[in-house]
């Protein structure tokens, strides 16, 4: 038997019985191929089986779905390669996020104690925002951090724009709170709409 027969059979089993032997057997067959290949993406062991890692965590979720898949192999790799892509927007997002806190060393407003006090600024922001409300929080984080619109969220979670408008509203205002009036002033301000 073929690989691709193989893994056909195997995806039957896991979708059909609930086999959880045979759902081992795949994870096995093909944790190191595809550890590779998400490697070679996000150039990273760890990301790369946490992507494979994802990828077989939703295969056993949606497991009812993959009995008809015509070609179940080129599917799982295009499954990896998405998860890849998406990590490393999530990546860049974040660089950026923090790239905004950084002052350069070769700037004339570099200064030591403003980075240690800039420090001091994140760990409350991040504490702030730890402590909004759970629907406040998720709204933040599906915007500011994954980067959707206000749009997307409001559908994502069967609310009104105006809902996610207003929970964003929250958000802000407690870290507008939280910041010091000298950064809030600044032409480059750390909270950007």
């Amino acid at each position: 038997m073929n690989d691709a027969a193989e893994i056909k059979n195997l995806l039957a089993a896991i979708s059909l019985q609930n086999d959880e032997v045979a759902y081992k057997t795949l994870f096995i067959k093909l944790h190191k191929p595809l550890c590779n290949f998400a490697y070679g993406i996000v150039k990273s062991n760890e990301d790369a089986q946490e992507v494979v890692s994802d990828v077989f965590i939703e295969i056993w979720e949606r497991r009812h779905q993959f009995n008809d898949l015509q070609a179940p192999l080129a599917y799982i790799y295009t499954a990896i390669k998405n998860k890849c892509l998406n990590s490393l927007k999530k990546q860049k997002r974040q660089r950026e996020l923090n790239a905004e806190w950084l002052i350069p060393q070769n700037s004339v407003y570099f200064n030591p104690e403003n980075l240690m006090m800039t420090e001091e600024i994140i760990q409350q922001i991040r504490l702030t925002i730890q402590n909004l409300p759970t629907r406040c929080k998720l709204i933040f984080k599906l915007i500011k951090e994954d980067g959707l619109k206000y749009k997307e969220v409001a559908d994502l979670l069967n609310l009104s724009v105006k809902t996610v408008e207003a929970q964003m509203a929250i958000a802000m205002r407690r870290l507008a709170k939280c910041m010091p009036m000298n950064i809030l002033s600044n032409k480059g301000t750390a909270i950007k709409k």
